[in-house]
């Protein structure tokens, strides 16, 4: 697969280049925020027995981090267009599935069947266009729910490959096409948790307030 050229995954290519599948390579501030973001998404939707598809999954951290948190699920499929994340993610979880491709421009490759679609930080480097269009093609692969967080002020957009959005024009554009749209931004200052419920979906394990 032949990533070249992408200005969204430029910026995790030269990265990889750099620091191969280290901490770095991920784009994160520090370990702390990771896990801050991690536990919004978990908090947002139980993803524990169900399947779930963890796009952009970088070395599968939130897997591990689900896993050290009593929360695995039924099954996990994961996707990365960067090779040194990928194969770090398939050589910490082997008995997970980790696809290579690129979700923005294969977007049917999130058709998985599983339950719980979540993007954890592979949103950021989208612009709008591309940002909306990804969102509503993942909630339509999602059984149950599509939970993503999304950097939503300057406060975290210190990079010239960052994008922020601002919640208010998220959540209009989520109720277009979903009914149960809620925002979480308690957790970390510039950052939102989007969780879209489809109708009936038995996974919510408490409200999320915006």
């Amino acid at each position: 697969m032949s990533t070249a050229g992408e200005p969204y995954l430029e910026p995790y290519l030269r990265a990889a280049q750099k620091h191969g599948a280290e901490f770095p390579s991920l784009l994160w501030a520090s370990p702390r925020t990771q896990r801050a973001r991690f536990e919004a998404i978990r908090r947002a939707y139980d993803p524990a027995g169900r399947s779930v598809l963890d796009a952009g999954c970088g070395r599968a951290d939130y897997l591990s981090f689900l896993l050290e948190h009593g929360a695995a699920p039924a099954d996990y499929i994961g996707i990365e267009a960067v090779n040194d994340l990928a194969d770090a993610a398939q050589t910490r979880h082997p008995k997970a599935t980790v696809l290579r491709a690129d979700f923005v421009r294969e977007p049917a490759r999130m058709f998985v069947g599983a339950d719980v679609v979540v993007f954890s930080g592979s949103l950021n480097t989208l612009e709008g266009p591309a940002f909306f269009k990804t969102v509503r093609r993942a909630y339509d692969a999602a059984g149950e729910a599509l939970v993503f967080n999304f950097l939503s002020s300057s406060v975290l957009a210190g990079q010239v490959y960052l994008f922020w959005h601002s919640p208010q024009e998220v959540l209009r554009f989520a109720r277009e096409f979903c009914a149960d749209v809620r925002l979480r931004q308690d957790y970390l200052a510039g950052d939102c948790t989007a969780c879209l419920v489809k109708p009936d979906a038995p996974g919510t394990k408490e409200p999320v307030h915006g």
